[in-house]
C-alpha cells in the first residue's frame, strides 16, 4: 500500500513524514522543527553560542530528522537553523534522504565543543556554530547566522593551494575518484540545496569547500 505525505502539528513544532514506497525497507522520512529547548540551550551558551553573536537564540530552530547512514541504516540526527531556513532545510534533507545519499554522523557541534576542526575530524554534518569565517577572524561565517550547512566534511574536504581540510580526508582530495559520500556539482545533493536557492562552496575560485552549502554563498 502507497502511504500519502502527512504532516502533524506537535507542540512547539511540526513532524514531517514522506512517502516510502513498500518494496523498501527503509523507515519513512521525518522531520521535526521546533524552538531550541532549555537544557540545548545551556549546552550551548558559552559554546556554540555566546553574548555578541549575529543572531539571537530565539531567532535559532532546532531539527530532528532521519538520515541514510553508510551503514544503510536510518538514523535520527539534529541540526541547528535560523528559523527563516528551516522548512528549506527539512525540505532538503528530503530529497536527500530519498536518494539515500549516506551521512556519517548529524550531531549538534556542541558535542565537539563547537571546534570546528574537531567537528570535521569526526566527519559531522552540522550547521549553526558561532565562529568567523575560515582564514578570516573578525567575518562571521553564516554558520554564525545559522544559514549554512556542512555535510560529510572528511568525504567533502576544504581545500585551498597548500593543503586541506580535515587532516584525515586526504583520500578524498583528488574529487575524479568518485565514492560514496562525495558530492559534485549536479548531484542529487547540489540540486535539493540549488533548487532552494543555496550555494555550493565546491564552486569558489580560490578555495574549495566541497562541504559547505550556504543561503547566500559565503
Amino acid at each position: 500500500m502507497v502511504r500519502r505525505l502527512v504532516t502533524v502539528a506537535v507542540v512547539a513544532g511540526v513532524l514531517v513524514s514522506a512517502p516510502a514506497s513498500s518494496a523498501e525497507a527503509r523507515p519513512d522520512y521525518r522531520a521535526r522543527i521546533t524552538r531550541i529547548p532549555e537544557a540545548i540551550k545551556e549546552k550551548m551558551r558559552g559554546v556554540s553560542w555566546r553574548p555578541g553573536c549575529p543572531v539571537p537564540l530565539r531567532d535559532l530552530r532546532l531539527i530532528t530528522l532521519r538520515y541514510w547512514g553508510f551503514d544503510r541504516e536510518a538514523h535520527l540526527g539534529r541540526l541547528v537553523v535560523h528559523r527563516d531556513v528551516a522548512w528549506a532545510v527539512v525540505r532538503i534533507f528530503r530529497r536527500i534522504y530519498a536518494v539515500r545519499f549516506p551521512i556519517r554522523r548529524m550531531y549538534l557541534v556542541d558535542r565537539y565543543d563547537a571546534v570546528d576542526r574537531e567537528s570535521m575530524r569526526h566527519d559531522n554534518t552540522s550547521a549553526f556554530n558561532c565562529r568567523w569565517r575560515a582564514g578570516q577572524p573578525g567575518v562571521w561565517s553564516q554558520h554564525a547566522y545559522g544559514r549554512a550547512i556542512d555535510i560529510d566534511p572528511v568525504e567533502n574536504p576544504y581545500v585551498w593551494s597548500g593543503g586541506f581540510s580535515p587532516p584525515n580526508a586526504g583520500a578524498y582530495v583528488d574529487r575524479s575518484d568518485r565514492r560514496r559520500g562525495m558530492i559534485y556539482r549536479g548531484d542529487e545533493v547540489w540540486a535539493a540545496f540549488r533548487h532552494h536557492r543555496w550555494k555550493w562552496g565546491g564552486t569558489w575560485t580560490d578555495v574549495q569547500d566541497y562541504q559547505h552549502f550556504s543561503r547566500n554563498g559565503r
